[in-house]
């Protein structure tokens, strides 16, 4: 943090992009040229192998959603674990938990993501656009990349001499969602500062199979703070955030359908702060990130005073990279990451042990542009030490070393005017966490007694990634297709039996899987207004011997037809109205061993919506967004629905009002 402070104080002013001016450049923009995080650092995405997708701030405006996991879940190849409207985590091409990395701050965000109850603690209205990795082709993050990579990027800073502000405010009609966030920043000689204050009301929501699901309402709560200085030697700023999440926990009765939350609930509580610099230096740059972030997670069953569970876990995060671009069409990338760990149990019930952990990643990515080709690859090499502390008669004291070696290699190649070619081979690493190798209590979240297995093995991945893209005037296609070999999956299977409190017995176990699939989307534009456009994707994924993997998502086709009715209009701006299909197909591919999962039908869901911003005097004064969702009503549960098992349904219909005033 001291780097930080002392670049702030002899920094000089730096030039920066405003955030209308940078909605106009997203939407003017090719998506080939955006830049991303990608390989070797910043990197076109035309040149990045692998597939990467990007939500725009005008899309991520127009969606409705509890979280902001959901709101990105209809991305192809993405997919969410539910529990409730309020909490989801995300799943990239049928894997989820440790295996997906996400990155927010510029750093992975550690929230003992290893549990099913509770989602990523992130406010929603805090991020300005997000960025999908899939495939272990990023070589930045080590350990839990296996999946791919979420990146959620905060509000870009304002132009030299602007200071402004954002007030914005949602109501949806099905939970009584009930949401705003306050928002200022600026950006004076150089010196910036930025500020948001969030707060989130939900209480039960409804649907035609259950009516109100009780206790399925949630509060949720969140501060940042930003300070920093631009100068022509670089960048250099410190954030601070504070989110607050108090679920319901859903058991399938009771009577609480109000905002206020009944036992049993969960208190979720993170705390981060990030210290982000850049030093300008040869060609290239220094970059240097230091992080710190504190989890407290709750649940409290018996008594609103005394939890059961309580989870305590603190993560130091560095990261220390230096890029640069050469003649000749090279571009390097290398450096050192990782974090440091400490968790403690302080509740009156076990689930898993203390334990500590250290682990730490040396990198080295090229990428050079050979006439028609972009090549790129890159080499990583960690180590994670795990320390799991004893508890009599529960927990065993057993240390592990879990060594790791990624790698990957790929090349992008234009066929002609319209189309490209990529391609990219890569080799994921991921150590087991604690959860998979020390469990021994029952898990009140998700009604099972877990028990985990101290001999799991590292998971390695070898996955082939093979895209072609087409884009012309009137029709733009994207396909991609992936097969992946992983040794040693981990993942719970249930037993057959039961504790004495009748709760049934969970293990975890490992073995060699097989993926495949992938994703494929067109979008035909006949007139520059009208937009039709499809996505379609589906994993297989098969355990050696021929059972199929639980929590594999079903196939889906989402399709919507968009009319863009006015651009640069006098009153109305960025006007258009939408219709949609998400057609989620069956699961009958499902891990049927002890009953650990069943089938799972089709469903169709419909939504629609529309918005537009109001310009009064050249200026943009406020947008306004209306959205419904399901409105069929139809009842349905998917199959990565952690309440499928309860037999409660997803939310019914519901229609959500937005509107956002810029200061």
């Amino acid at each position: 943090m001291a780097l930080s402070l002392l670049l702030i104080c002899v920094s000089a002013q730096a030039q920066q992009q405003h955030p209308d001016s940078l909605d106009v450049f997203y939407k003017h923009l090719q998506l080939n040229e955006i830049v991303v995080t990608g390989l070797a650092g910043e990197t076109r995405i035309k040149e990045m192998p692998s597939p990467v997708s990007v939500i725009r701030p005008v899309d991520l405006a127009a969606r409705s959603a509890g979280n902001i996991i959901s709101a990105i879940a209809t991305e192809p190849g993405i997919s969410e674990i539910t529990t409730g409207g309020g909490i989801s985590k995300p799943v990239i091409r049928g894997m989820g938990y440790n295996r997906v990395v996400v990155v927010s701050d510029g750093v992975r965000q550690e929230g003992q993501q290893w549990g099913d109850e509770h989602g990523i603690e992130i406010d929603g209205a805090g991020v300005h656009s997000v960025e999908i990795l899939k495939g272990p082709a990023s070589l930045m993050y080590g350990s839990d990349a296996l999946a791919g990579v979420l990146i959620f990027h905060p509000d870009p800073v304002r132009a030299p001499g602007e200071i402004g502000g954002r007030i914005s405010t949602e109501y949806q009609t099905n939970s009584g969602l009930l949401a705003y966030s306050l928002a200022t920043d600026g950006n004076m000689g150089g010196w910036i500062w930025g500020g948001r204050f969030s707060d989130k009301y939900a209480h039960a929501y409804r649907n035609s199979l259950n009516s109100s699901v009780a206790n399925s309402g949630y509060r949720e709560r969140s501060a940042s703070v930003m300070a920093g200085r631009n100068g022509s030697w670089g960048s250099s700023r410190i954030r601070f955030s504070y989110f607050h999440l108090t679920p319901g926990m859903i058991e399938g009765e009771g009577d609480n359908f109000g905002y206020s939350i009944a036992l049993p609930f969960q208190q979720v509580r993170h705390y981060k702060l990030v210290s982000d610099n850049t030093l300008n230096l040869g060609p290239g740059h220094l970059k240097l990130i230091l992080g710190w972030q504190h989890n407290r997670r709750q649940e409290f069953e018996e008594s609103d005073k005394a939890p059961g569970l309580d989870f305590r876990l603190n993560t130091l995060n560095y990261d220390i990279r230096y890029q640069s671009a050469f003649d000749g069409g090279w571009k390097t990338a290398f450096g050192l990451g990782g974090m440091a760990q400490k968790s403690d149990n302080l509740g009156e019930e076990y689930l898993i042990p203390s334990y500590g952990l250290v682990d730490a990643g040396l990198f080295a990515t090229a990428t050079k542009v050979i006439g028609l080709w972009t090549l790129s690859g890159g080499l990583r090499v960690d180590m994670r030490w795990l320390h799991s502390l004893p508890v009599e008669g529960r927990f065993e004291d057993f240390s592990r070393r879990f060594p790791g070696i990624s790698a990957s290699l790929g090349a992008v190649r234009p066929l002609g005017e319209h189309f490209m070619l990529r391609a990219n081979v890569a080799r994921g690493f991921r150590a087991p966490n604690l959860a998979e190798l020390g469990s021994n209590g029952e898990h009140e979240g998700t009604f099972r007694y877990e028990v985990g297995d101290k001999d799991l093995k590292p998971e390695y991945s070898l996955q082939g990634d093979i895209g072609l893209d087409f884009t012309s005037k009137y029709v733009s296609l994207q396909a991609a297709l992936f097969l992946s070999r992983v040794d040693n999956y981990i993942f719970s299977a249930r037993r057959g039996d039961v504790t004495d409190e009748g709760l049934p017995v969970y293990v975890f176990k490992s073995g060699l899987a097989h993926l495949g699939g992938g994703e494929i989307g067109i979008d035909v534009h006949p007139v520059h207004q009208l937009h039709l456009s499809s996505a379609f994707s589906c994993v297989y994924a098969m355990e050696k011997g021929g059972d199929c993997l639980p929590m594999i998502p079903a196939p889906r086709l989402f399709s919507e037809i968009k009319w863009e009715i006015t651009h640069d209009g006098r009153l109305f701006n960025n006007s258009f109205i939408s219709m949609n299909l998400d057609w989620n197909m069956a699961q009958n591919r499902f891990y049927a061993a002890g009953g650990t999962e069943t089938a799972t039908p089709s469903y169709l869901l419909l939504g629609a919506s529309a918005g537009t911003d109001v310009v009064i005097r050249g200026k943009t004064r406020f947008s306004l967004y209306l959205i419904g969702s399901n409105l069929t009503d139809k009842a349905y549960m998917p199959h990565l629905s952690r309440l499928k098992y309860m037999g409660i349904a997803n939310m019914g219909r519901n229609v959500t009002l937005k509107l956002t005033v810029p200061l």
